[in-house]
């Protein structure tokens, strides 16, 4: 669906652009750290992925699960130096970018099979 597409590839390597993010020391902020942010940003975008198709078949919101569960294990692979530590804004602004493009290749893909 997503994961195996030109685009998320695309997003992994915009991802890797500004991977330089993620070893500033700039001051932490939040009381999260960016486990619990990554798991908050995607949950959300699902559940607005299934808010906004409400016919959606049952499987296809499996699919969906089990996909952002996939993206969820590719960035803390990605990230496990910093995943139990608490964001920069940096950070957290190069997360809810990259989450919210990884939405929109969902609702790309869930509208073609729609």
């Amino acid at each position: 669906m997503v994961v195996e597409s030109d685009g998320y590839n695309a997003l992994i390597e915009y991802f890797i652009d500004n991977l330089s993010v993620f070893s500033s020391k700039d001051e932490r902020v939040g009381s999260e750290t960016i486990d619990e942010l990554v798991h908050e940003l995607v949950a959300s975008q699902i559940m607005a992925i299934c808010d906004q198709n409400q016919r959606m078949p049952q499987s296809m919101r499996f699919e969906v699960m089990s996909e952002a569960d996939k993206i969820v294990a590719d960035l803390e692979e990605v990230l496990s130096s910093v995943w139990n530590q608490k964001p920069t804004y940096k950070q957290v602004s190069v997360l809810e970018k990259y989450i919210g493009l990884v939405k929109n290749l969902f609702d790309a893909a869930v509208s073609e099979c729609a």
